[in-house]
């Protein structure tokens, strides 16, 4: 954060730039699962960016809350969303059938 900007930066592993996306909300937590960055934000946002591309793979999710913490279950088919109140939002990832 600098200015009040914020910026998502991705580097490879030997430390070459590769791309950035201008965030518009501030980041309190981030979970990287395979090939996504699941990130939750200050203002109550959980997002789900592409790895490589940083895109984003679908709309902001609004929890109405600031997000404390972000964690994904082993198998990938839940994100468990700690919010500012204490409440923990479970959210079903894939197809409605699936989840």
């Amino acid at each position: 954060s600098l200015q009040d900007k914020n910026a998502l930066h991705l580097y490879s592993v030997n430390g070459k730039y590769l791309c950035s996306e201008t965030l518009k909300e501030e980041v309190t937590d981030m979970c990287v699962t395979g090939e996504h960055i699941v990130m939750g934000s200050l203002q109550g946002f959980l997002s789900i960016r592409d790895l490589y591309s940083l895109n984003l793979i679908i709309s902001p999710l609004a929890m109405r809350l600031p997000i404390h913490c972000i964690s994904v279950t082993k198998e990938y088919s839940h994100i468990l969303v700690g919010l500012e109140d204490g409440k923990l939002i479970i959210v079903g990832v894939g197809k409605p059938a699936e989840v």
